[in-house]
């Protein structure tokens, strides 16, 4: 029996492999092109883009692994019964339930496993992802592009003709200060300079207007310096249990828990309604493995979508209850009865 497992885990780490590696690529690309559109507001490295790229990996893995599962799951049993290896150990007197322990244990260890990453790892890893947004927000390196209008620096707007290295040529500044007034700088030269995390934008040889109903009011100046005072905000970090013990007062946080923990354990009470449809005997049932895999998968996100949407925790117990039953009733129906 022993030897029996270990050639099913074999075939089934095979197969999963074959069709979580292209998933994760794929939606890696995306979260990499969302990471990248943060270019056009702060300035970024390349090391700073892959740490990044770091705290989505538990999003990454939490959304491909549970689909991945449910399709390595039923391509890995429609295989053994196309091949016969299935009748085989019916034959050698190896009960259906006997075969299907060892992928419920790889099930179960699945669903640990995105538990761990979807209450612990997601939380953590959203708040250094947003810390870092703030922290570069605060820190003000813009990435000022010439020619390019509605820029900001703080409250003031700007436009830069033309940049060289750290210096920018032809620059206007504009603020309205309120209804009733506004001003207007025009520099020949100007630079961003930072002090004690205070930054500021340097003006030379420039002139300056403020203009009200009443008046105009001018001024000629060989350097200005103009500081951002718009307020940083401090992120503060939250620990994973004072993070959800929001669950208890905010429903956004209490539906995504549910849904966090339903989709989690998809891949242990998914193991019997897939084997009920994919553990066949090929010389009277047909292989309709895609449809399986479709409509498991369409089945169990309903739920999970609904959950989030709607969900408490006597239903989300109930929607557990409500699919092992499911699945065993099925799995006992189409193929305990037989094998």
């Amino acid at each position: 029996m022993v030897n029996v497992r270990a050639y099913i885990s074999s075939n089934f780490a095979k197969a999963f492999l074959t069709i979580f590696l292209p998933f994760f690529l794929i939606i890696s690309l995306v979260y990499l092109v969302k990471i990248s559109a943060l270019t056009s507001k702060i300035q970024i490295t390349f090391g700073e883009l892959l740490m990044l790229y770091s705290y989505s990996i538990p999003d990454i893995v939490f959304y491909t692994l549970p689909i991945s599962f449910v399709a390595a799951l039923a391509n890995v049993l429609i295989k053994l019964s196309i091949d016969n290896e299935l009748i085989a150990l019916y034959a050698l007197g190896l009960k259906a339930n006997k075969v299907l322990r060892s992928l419920l244990l790889l099930g179960f260890l699945f669903s640990l496993l995105l538990l761990v990453i979807s209450l612990f790892g997601m939380p953590l890893s959203k708040q250094f992802y947003s810390s870092f947004k703030e922290t570069k927000k605060s820190e003000a390196k813009l990435n000022i592009v010439p020619g390019k209008l509605g820029q900001k620096f703080g409250d003031y707007y700007i436009y830069v003709k033309d940049k060289k290295e750290e210096n920018f040529h032809d620059m206007v500044i504009y603020n309205r200060t309120d209804k009733n007034e506004e001003q207007f700088f025009a520099a020949q030269s100007g630079n961003l300079n930072k002090k004690n995390n205070i930054t500021s934008l340097v003006l030379n040889a420039g002139y300056g207007y403020t203009y009200t109903k009443d008046k105009l009011q001018q001024a000629k100046y060989k350097t200005l310096e103009v500081y951002d005072k718009s307020k940083n905000r401090n992120y503060h970090f939250k620990g994973v249990f004072e993070f959800w013990e929001r669950a208890k007062t905010e429903k956004g946080t209490l539906h995504r828990l549910l849904f966090y923990i339903f989709v989690s354990l998809i891949p242990f009470i998914s193991v019997y309604i897939v084997a009920a449809y994919t553990m066949i005997n090929p010389r009277y049932q047909a292989n309709h493995s895609y449809i399986v895999i479709f409509s498991v998968t369409l089945f169990f996100y309903a739920i999970a979508s609904s959950l989030q949407k709607w969900g408490t925790f006597p239903l989300l117990a109930l929607a557990i209850l409500f699919t092992s039953s499911l699945g065993l009733w099925l799995f006992h129906k189409r193929v305990t009865r037989y094998f």
